[in-house]
């Protein structure tokens, strides 16, 4: 049920079919159903969720930007924050930087899908120029929490959030954070999450 853009990226990496965690949450995820997952490592969970997120995300018409930027007295206005759809949380950066990568791959033939990468121990300006006009992020919760704090990001648009290791985020000590994302991205459609 994936598009052919998406098919023709799959065909590309060698992959010619689906593992078992992947046959069942990819129908399901097209769906609409919200998902808790459990696999192995290995069994390819990534493409699990990254797959059918990307084919919703190419699917959609995306929102126009809201443009509330008043010039004041001659100076330029404040730059809109970003507005992801989906945005997928991991408990570290190298996850973080795998979860983007694939995802980069995956969606090399879709037009339009932008896909940004934040986390801590980059440098901000960096992060920040990537969010422009990404419909995907992949972030660790503190950085993400971090931007949404300096009116960089805004989780006001997301469709989709995915915890990926949820039970290592917690582990960790994200319970706080995890708290105040699912708040401030309340009007999403769907949630995810993800453990080995």
């Amino acid at each position: 049920g994936l598009q052919a853009a998406i098919v023709k990226a799959l065909d590309d990496l060698d992959y010619k079919k689906p593992t078992p965690v992947q046959a069942q949450a990819i129908p399901a995820f097209l769906a609409g159903r919200d998902l808790l997952v459990s696999s192995q490592t290995g069994s390819g969970k990534t493409a699990a969720f990254i797959l059918p997120a990307l084919q919703l995300i190419s699917q959609k018409p995306l929102p126009e930007p809201e443009d509330n930027s008043q010039r004041v007295k001659g100076r330029r206005p404040r730059p809109q924050p970003a507005r992801p759809h989906l945005v997928v949380l991991t408990p570290t950066r190298e996850l973080a930087q795998q979860v983007s990568q694939d995802a980069i791959k995956l969606v090399r033939h879709v037009k339009g899908v932008r896909i940004s990468s934040i986390m801590g121990g980059m440098p901000f300006g960096k992060q920040i120029a990537q969010l422009k006009g990404a419909q995907v992020v992949v972030a660790t919760p503190g950085r993400l929490l971090d931007l949404v704090n300096r009116r960089q990001l805004s989780l006001d648009h997301v469709q989709t959030l995915i915890l990926d290791e949820a039970d290592r985020m917690l582990d960790l000590g994200f319970a706080e954070d995890l708290e105040a994302i699912n708040d401030l991205a309340s009007k999403r459609e769907q949630t995810l999450m993800f453990s080995a």
